[in-house]
């Protein structure tokens, strides 16, 4: 029993890894029956590089399962050096064309199949309910269950039309949360009937949709136990199978995240934190934010096998997870890289824009990219209206400034008839509103690239997501 537990436990271990190119290690353990990986920025270069890469891995062996954290907007790998060519989920429920969202969510499927990529870690099923909320924002369509469902569901259909599984997240709903769970263990302030009326309303759509995936995350229902619902029967067993009626995969959020590995792992180790999962019913154990080496997967797959042993993990509930892992590993359609299409993407942003007041400029305009630490889900990515500007009304400067360098770009200002600030959530950055609040002699031009925050007196423009394409749709707006 001991080979067949230890074959099974690393079937549904799916780790993230460093490099370009598959290390030596991965390649032997992926021909050795590891479940597959899950391809994050660094792995990235472009498109014929991925296509190479998942190439190199299925030379190993066929059915590895690919997956790769590819929301489109804001967090984005495969455009992790340019910036995304589609909107995200919340410019794209601005836009509020459910058939719009199938066409940009089919465009990505396409892109991601001729990578090889066999399983998209999107979309986002979390709604953006609480304003301090720190991970979520513009990964949701919205903060309204009924409006933003027909879009989750549109991006179910439109990401598998080419065969790649779409993986709604993170069960039961992030939004309302005010912790990351990237780095603590939140509690949703929710009882079972609020979670049944607000938070599982839209993964209820993305089932019906038939998505081929859930991911479990890292959260706390005080009415299903102390336990997150990675590791919590009652939410993944009775409530997203029994209740919602799901019958694909659960893919675990990244088990080494602070959620998990703060409250947990530091008691039980990563190892006993599989085993938990699995024993509450999730299948694919993905252990992908960090770049993984073999003999931590070793300790993952002695945990899972002595759980078996001693009676704790079943052999058959193991060889389920298994079974559902591996059905992640079905080939894509047939599609080949070409360059990336931006067309449609900017449609899409164009459509999403929300314009406050006359945001009109008089003449070349000073542009302020106000830099803020992105979210540790998107992480560093090209992101600013300046270049865009600039390309399009010559004239134009471009400034990267600070929260704290309001005295500098007072100065600058004096010299431009326009000026435009751009930010991003300034709604969650004390320094950034203080910022604001010290240009106040400055007649500028806001434009808002997160979830949009209060409004102001002047004049503005939202994007509801600081994808290359929604910064360029506002640059073409305002030139």
């Amino acid at each position: 029993m001991t080979s067949e537990a230890a074959k099974l436990a690393d079937a549904v271990l799916l780790p993230g890894f460093a490099g370009t190119t598959a290390p030596d290690w991965l390649r032997r353990r992926i021909a050795g029956g590891l479940g597959g990986v899950v391809l994050f920025g660094r792995n990235v270069e472009d498109d014929e590089q991925v296509a190479a890469l998942t190439a190199q891995l299925r030379g190993e062996r066929d059915g590895v399962v690919v997956g790769i954290d590819e929301e489109g907007g804001d967090v984005t790998r495969l455009d992790v050096n340019t910036g995304s060519f589609v909107p995200g989920p919340l410019a794209l429920g601005a836009a509020d064309d459910p058939e719009l969202t199938t066409a940009v969510a089919a465009a990505l499927g396409e892109r991601l199949a001729a990578c090889g990529v066999t399983v998209d870690l999107a979309p986002c099923a979390d709604l953006t309910l609480a304003a301090e909320d720190p991970i979520i924002g513009v990964r949701a369509f919205g903060s309204d269950p009924v409006k933003a469902s027909p879009h989750v569901a549109a991006y179910v259909t439109g990401l598998q039309k080419y065969g790649v599984a779409a993986c709604a997240k993170h069960f039961p709903g992030h939004g309302a949360a005010t912790e990351d769970s990237h780095v603590a263990l939140p509690v949703l302030p929710r009882t079972v009937e609020e979670l049944r009326e607000i938070e599982l309303v839209p993964f209820a759509a993305a089932i019906r949709a038939g998505v081929r995936s859930v991911m479990s995350g890292h959260l706390v229902v005080r009415a299903w136990g102390e336990e997150p619902a990675t590791l919590n029967r009652v939410a993944l067993t009775d409530v997203l199978r029994g209740e919602l009626g799901f019958t694909g995969a659960v893919i675990t959020d990244a088990l080494e995240m602070g959620a998990v590995s703060g409250a947990y792992g530091k008691h039980d180790g990563l190892g006993r934190s599989a085993v938990r999962a699995l024993a509450a019913g999730a299948d694919a154990l993905c252990l992908g934010g960090a770049a993984f080496e073999a003999e931590h997967l070793d300790a993952c797959v002695s945990a899972i096998v002595a759980a078996v042993e001693a009676g704790e993990l079943p052999l058959d509930r193991l060889a389920e997870a298994a079974s559902r892992t591996a059905a992640l590993g079905t080939d894509p359609a047939p599609a080949s890289v070409g360059p990336v299409d931006r067309r449609l993407g900017l449609e899409a942003a164009r459509k999403a824009l929300r314009v406050q007041g006359a945001p009109r400029l008089a003449g070349p305009p000073l542009v302020v990219d106000v830099q803020t630490e992105p979210t540790i889900a998107a992480g560093p990515m090209p992101w600013g209206l300046g270049a865009h500007l600039a390309e399009l009304v010559p004239g134009t400067r471009a400034m990267t400034a600070t929260p704290d360098d309001a005295e500098a770009v007072l100065e600058a200002a004096r010299g431009f008839r326009s000026v435009v600030v751009v930010t991003r959530e300034a709604h969650r950055h004390p320094r950034v509103r203080d910022l604001l609040a010290a240009l106040s002699t400055v007649e500028f031009i806001r434009v808002e690239t997160g979830v949009p925050g209060p409004a102001g007196d002047g004049p503005r423009i939202d994007t509801f997501s600081g994808s290359w394409v929604s910064l360029r749709a506002a640059a073409e707006y305002l030139a």
